[in-house]
């Protein structure tokens, strides 16, 4: 394995020094429209060439739009993403997910997961009311363990990479039910020492099934975490402007790259920014790219 994950773009890969960190968290903060999806599709299957699986994408949208990750990664990498995960169900209705059924057939287990599927949701404190802020919460707690499951199974299936996208714009992280839903998954899911990870999924059956568990050890240290994040920002250079505060969720990252439109001439076009890289050297250069059938393409020296 590689000691960096591959961004799946190698401009960008060479601009940050060989590629990201495993086991840190990257943030991709940039306008709708301005390609995230895109390059955390190229992000994700960048893992079936250096970990030998691809990477896993939770989405916590909850707008009417779809974010398109099942046609991007068909069209730009060929790529089916599994939805349905084998070991939901049998065919006599029983759900495998909390038992030993977890790590059987791990080829077939799903790489996409819409964890809230809530058209039409306010996500912010200030959008709702504070009987809609608790439902939020009531949500959340009911569909936990199907995100631990999730990443559990694809974690123990050798996949060492998850794209997190969806999150909408929020003044401050604190006041978003997505940030506050992404930082569980972050600090308890993804970070969690994968017995302790799953003690959470198997409860009560956990000291049955211990010798599985340990037979499928991972380290929670070689996982990275890809979060797609929208700005109200459009211009690349309003996002570089743009305060972050201390203990916000976005501050903690390892690297944070902001993509956005900027001028050239008579004409807008995109570039990014990486405003924060720690663990290499890296420019301190506006990047402009394209958007290809295949993904994002950086022209670095344009």
């Amino acid at each position: 394995m590689s000691a960096r994950h591959s961004t799946g773009i190698p401009e960008l890969d060479q601009l940050l020094g060989g590629g990201l960190i495993p086991g840190t968290l990257t943030v991709i903060l940039g306008a709708t429209g301005i390609g995230k999806t895109q390059l955390g599709i190229q992000f994700a299957d960048a893992g079936i060439h250096q970990e030998g699986a691809p990477g896993c994408i939770a989405d916590l949208t909850t707008r009417g739009d779809s974010q398109n990750h099942l046609a991007y990664a068909a069209r730009m990498r060929d790529w089916q993403l599994k939805t349905t995960d084998s070991a939901e169900g049998n065919q006599a209705g029983e759900n495998l997910l909390y038992g030993a059924g977890v790590f059987q057939h791990l080829e077939d287990r799903a790489q996409y997961l819409n964890l809230l599927e809530m058209t039409g949701r306010r996500v912010t404190r200030e959008s709702t009311t504070a009987e809609e802020w608790q439902d939020w919460k009531a949500e959340w707690n009911h569909r936990l363990e199907r995100a631990i499951a999730f990443f559990y199974r694809n974690f123990v299936g050798g996949t060492r990479r998850c794209v997190i996208d969806g999150i909408e714009p929020a003044a401050r992280s604190a006041d978003s039910q997505q940030f506050e839903m992404f930082s569980y998954i972050y600090h308890q899911i993804l970070r969690k020492d994968h017995d302790w990870l799953a003690r959470d999924l198997f409860r009560i059956r956990y000291r049955e099934l211990e010798p599985l568990v340990m037979q499928h050890a991972y380290e929670t240290s070689q996982i990275s975490c890809l979060l797609l994040a929208t700005s109200h920002e459009v211009m690349l250079e309003d996002l570089i402007r743009r305060p972050i505060a201390t203990g916000d969720e976005l501050s903690n990252a390892n690297t944070i790259i902001l993509m956005g439109k900027i001028h050239e001439g008579t004409r807008m076009s995109r570039a990014l920014y990486v405003a924060k890289h720690r663990g290499s050297p890296c420019e301190e250069s506006i990047v402009p790219y394209t958007i290809t059938e295949s993904g994002l393409k950086l022209h670095p020296s344009r």
